[in-house]
This record gives C-alpha cells, structure tokens and sequence, in this order.
C-alpha cells in the first residue's frame, strides 16, 4: 500500500501538469508593407471658381469723443484810416444838456 500511496500523488502531479500543457500557437503570417512606387506627373491645373456673394454691412460705428479746443487767434491788424472830413459851411453849436437833478429836491 505504500507503493500505491505513493503512486497516487505521482500521477496526480503528472495529470495536472500534462492538464495546463498547451500547444503552441501557429506563428501568423508576415505583416506585407506596401512600400509607394515614385510619383506621377503633375496633373492639369483647374478651373478658376466662381466669386463668393457680397457680405453683409457692418453695424455703425460709435460716436467719437469730444475735440480738444482750438489755441486763441492773433491779434488783427489795424485797417487802413480813412480821409479827413470836409468842413462843413458856418458855424457849429454844441449844445451841453445839464445834469438831471435828484428826485424831490
């Protein structure tokens, strides 16, 4: 019995390692690289396209700020004086009104 005692472990382990054996993957087909051949003549170039519609008018500016105030001007010349009056015929009185006097005196 000692035998079959001891048999019976052997065999288990071998069951269970044979158990987990798998077999090995098919090794997948080599990846083909498409490798591009030199480039092609220049194709024709194309037709001028269309113009685009006209956009839409912009909104109105804001109103600008206040101007500064302008310098002051120089002065003027003086104008050019006229002739000396004629005298006239006789003689002429001037006539000196008198202060107005003060109410109740």
């Amino acid at each position: 019995m000692n035998r079959s005692m001891l048999m019976m472990p052997a065999l288990l382990a071998a069951l269970s390692l044979a158990a987990c054996d798998r077999p090995a993957p098919a090794p997948s087909p080599p990846v083909v690289v498409a490798v591009p051949g030199p480039a092609g003549a220049t194709g024709a170039t194309g037709s001028t396209g269309s113009t685009g519609t006209a956009g839409s008018t912009g909104a109105t500016g804001a109103t600008g700020d206040t101007g500064t105030q302008g310098k002051q001007g120089y002065q003027g010349y003086d104008g050019n004086k006229g002739d000396t009056g004629k005298t006239g015929p006789g003689t002429t009185v001037i006539v000196v009104q008198p202060p107005a006097s003060a109410p109740g005196g």
